[in-house]
């Protein structure tokens, strides 16, 4: 029964026949080269003309500050920059100094934690009186202001 069903079912977009208990499905050529075509179609790249929907920046918003990895990164790059002055790729300091963070304890660490948390503490204030001053409508921008509108 349930044979009859899908072979009177697909005779309108396709042939089936039951041959040795197997259900072989025939489908016209035309509507094979349609779907060929549909899914060539569909994988075709976005064209480059279409342009994303880009936040837009203010201005205005505090930057978040850097890691505590960060800030020993600037004073490791100048001693190794002292120590190697051949080594000018920044790929091979930063390795050197990636390799240096993970060796060292938690007490040579505690100095670059503790001015990343009290910029970060800074940046939390500046970003509760940012908040406060959006929320008051002091920051409102017209087009004709914002300088990075495009």
């Amino acid at each position: 029964m349930a044979k009859k069903a899908k072979g009177s079912h697909s005779a309108s977009s396709a042939s089936a026949s039951a041959s040795s208990g197997k259900l072989v499905l025939r489908i016209k050529a035309n509507e094979g080269i349609m779907k060929s075509m549909q899914q060539t179609n569909s994988r075709k790249k976005p064209k480059a003309k279409q342009k994303k929907n880009k936040q837009k920046i203010d201005a205005k918003k505090p930057k978040k500050p850097p890691t505590a990895f960060f800030y020993f990164l600037e004073d490791f790059r100048k001693e190794f920059q002292e120590q190697n002055p051949d080594v000018k790729s920044m790929r091979d300091i930063g390795k050197a100094c990636g390799e240096k963070w993970k060796t060292m304890t938690y007490e040579e660490k505690v100095q670059y934690y503790d001015i990343a948390t009290e910029k970060r503490a800074e940046f939390d204030r500046a970003m509760a009186e940012y908040n406060k001053k959006m929320e008051n409508g002091e920051f409102e921008e017209t087009d004709l202001e914002s300088e990075f509108d495009e």
